[in-house]
């Protein structure tokens, strides 16, 4: 990969970050231009880039200069909104907010996700059981995208007959494996994800589970039950959000410890927690890269003037690599302690599924420590191409038994 100069980089196009190394542009812009202005496009307007730490830990708190609700993620800003602002969580904000999160957060206690994460710790064990027996498995697609998937709809519980077809949509949905996606297969999948959680919703308000579906058919706000729409397109952020950070960071982390076999060998002989593992692995990868807010009103900072109306891009992939926060943040270290990453945000829009979330890698941690004792990469991966997140859409390896029981 190339080190681009300032001038080179375009943050929203996704080529930038498959085919060039930003560490040297990250750290440019922490150090002399941590309010930067990317300059506008013929296609596309300017925006803000904030790049350290505790900016973005600033303007996540800061509710009332800044909003999520014309769009959290850069391309939905540039397109001038997003259609789903007000009733979907994550482009939801105020007491609403607070209110959609309260219904959603019954689906996601500690409590309410034992038994899932039970099936989740048998399934992660068969997976690895078979990626091992074969010897040679592309990881990204033998385990890792199996098991985010199959957890998020045991939690919204998407019947089994169901599921291959949604993990067919979900991944045209995503479209991140090749540079030029097929922009209307993904829009179509988008909707089918949008109709086949419409037609469970009906089915769940007259008969409901214990699921988050059902929650939501049957949950109301100020007296007002939620409509199709909120319902729909909750789920369909759930069915999305929950595959991805996981997903990018089991593949990641994985990738990394080839890289680094000292830090795979201390996991695997107990020198380092799975705890404290987990979260580097969440750091190391930060596999959503940036979250947006637009402005309210004017806003100083930097000794700059953010206007009302300008887009405000937060930067996890610069911030999770900020020196006046971790030492030697470009070194692989699953000790690090304390490691206060924003791989999951920050502020009232922390990811909801950030327990899930941890839950999903410490058991592919767990399970790698019980039956591999030696991990090789066989060559041949491949980045996803995206501006919002990071990660790779293949990652062929061969995993080698461990002596030991099991």
């Amino acid at each position: 990969m190339s080190s681009p100069s300032l001038t080179d980089v375009d943050l929203a196009d996704p080529r930038t970050f498959a085919d060039q190394d930003l560490a040297a542009f990250w750290h440019q812009l922490r150090q002399e231009q941590p309010l930067y202005w990317h300059p506008e496009s013929d296609d596309r307007p300017g925006f803000w880039v904030l790049s350290r730490h505790e900016d973005l830990l600033a303007i996540y708190r800061d509710t009332s200069n800044f909003t999520s609700e014309r769009g959290n993620i850069l391309d939905t800003l540039l397109q001038g909104g997003d259609s789903a602002a007000g009733r979907m969580l994550a482009v939801t904000d105020g007491a609403r907010h607070v209110a959609l999160r309260r219904i959603l957060l019954k689906s996601f206690s500690p409590r309410a996700l034992q038994p899932i994460l039970e099936r989740l710790r048998s399934a992660t064990s068969e997976l690895v059981d078979n990626a091992v027996r074969q010897g040679a498995a592309d990881f990204a697609k033998d385990v890792a995208a199996k098991i985010p998937l199959n957890t998020i709809c045991d939690l919204l519980d998407v019947p089994e007959s169901d599921r291959p077809e949604v993990l067919r949509l979900t991944k045209s949905a995503l479209a991140s494996d090749t540079l030029e996606p097929d922009r209307m297969s993904e829009w179509l999948a988008k909707n089918d994800i949008l109709m086949y959680f419409a037609k469970i919703a009906r089915r769940r308000k007259g008969t409901p589970h214990s699921d988050v579906v059902s929650h939501l058919a049957v949950s109301s706000i100020d007296g007002v039950e939620l409509t199709e729409d909120e319902i729909v397109l909750n789920c369909y952020s759930l069915i999305l959000g929950g595959d991805e950070t996981s997903r990018l960071s089991m593949i990641g982390g994985l990738h990394a410890m080839i890289d680094n076999p000292a830090q795979w060998r201390a996991l695997r002989d107990g020198e380092v927690s799975v705890d404290g593992a987990v979260e580097e692995v969440l750091r190391w990868t930060t596999p959503t890269m940036h979250f947006g807010r637009s402005a309210v009103r004017d806003v100083e900072m930097h000794g700059q003037r953010i206007r009302a109306g300008d887009i405000v891009t937060l930067w996890h992939s610069s911030a999770d690599f900020d020196e006046r926060v971790f030492d030697n943040p470009g070194e692989f270290d699953l000790a690090r302690s304390p490691n206060n990453h924003v791989a999951f945000g920050y502020g009232p829009h922390f990811c909801i599924g950030a327990y899930l979330g941890r839950a999903e890698i410490r058991a592919m941690l767990a399970t790698l420590i019980e039956k591999v004792s030696d991990i090789r990469s066989t060559g041949g991966e491949k980045r996803i191409y995206s501006n919002f997140l990071s990660g790779f859409s293949s990652l062929p390896v061969e995993l080698f038994p461990s002596s030991g029981p099991g």
